[in-house]
């Protein structure tokens, strides 16, 4: 890698552990050039504004999300299996790493078209993210048709699941982006009585209940 590349790469590398350690409070232009040992004015040679800088901090934070994703599902095969491990993972991550949820999803970066033909494009890195998510949703909807087309057992009638899985992912997306918000905010400790981050029974519990919400109980 050149010596700009090395930079450039040295930057990032301080505001993901900025983000990580000391949260989006800590993200200034300045800051991170101090601590890259670097004059403040020298990140401007690889990003041209400081929001460029920060997409290029929160990518790496999908990059993250990701390979967990990955590492997570190796070796699971059943679609809801998968599911279940994407919906704990995302919450997991948002309660793990606070300061770089917050980055990823924040509006005036995701705003592509405000920032012009050349600004950053962190809008389009959450694009792979929910394509995973509508596949596996996908996924589970043709086995339920599958299971629908078998011969019902007395008593059971189950309807025929929505034809638009994305409709369906993004309601899932939004269903997990709320726990992971109200619990950070304290207001599902709250209301569960709980204290403190949720643990794996309880994280387990609140992932379910979203599947079954979504698409519906397993039928044994």
């Amino acid at each position: 890698m050149d010596d700009a590349g090395s930079l450039r790469e040295r930057l990032v590398e301080v505001g993901v552990h900025l983000v990580l350690t000391e949260g989006t409070a800590a993200l200034g232009l300045r800051e991170i050039a101090r601590r890259a040992g670097v004059s403040h004015g020298a990140p401007r040679r690889y990003f041209p504004t400081h929001h460029s800088l920060l997409s290029a901090i929160a990518r790496r934070g999908f990059a993250d999300l990701e390979a967990r994703f990955a590492a997570a599902m190796a070796g699971l095969t059943s679609p809801r299996d998968r599911l279940q491990v994407f919906a704990r993972e995302y919450v997991g991550y948002a309660l793990e790493c606070r300061g770089m949820f917050e980055l990823m999803f924040r509006h005036e970066l995701l705003d592509s078209d405000r920032h012009g033909a050349d600004g950053p494009r962190l809008r389009e890195s959450t694009l792979p993210l929910f394509e995973h998510l509508a596949t596996l949703v996908a996924q589970c909807r043709e086995n339920q048709r599958r299971e629908n087309q078998r011969p019902k057992k007395q008593g059971r009638d189950q309807a025929d699941p929505p034809e638009d899985p994305s409709v369906t992912a993004a309601a899932f997306w939004a269903n997990l982006h709320g726990i992971a918000q109200l619990w950070t905010w304290g207001s599902l400790q709250l209301v569960l009585g709980a204290s403190g981050p949720p643990g794996t029974e309880r994280l387990d519990r609140l992932v379910a209940e979203v599947l079954d919400a979504h698409l519906g109980p397993v039928v044994p």
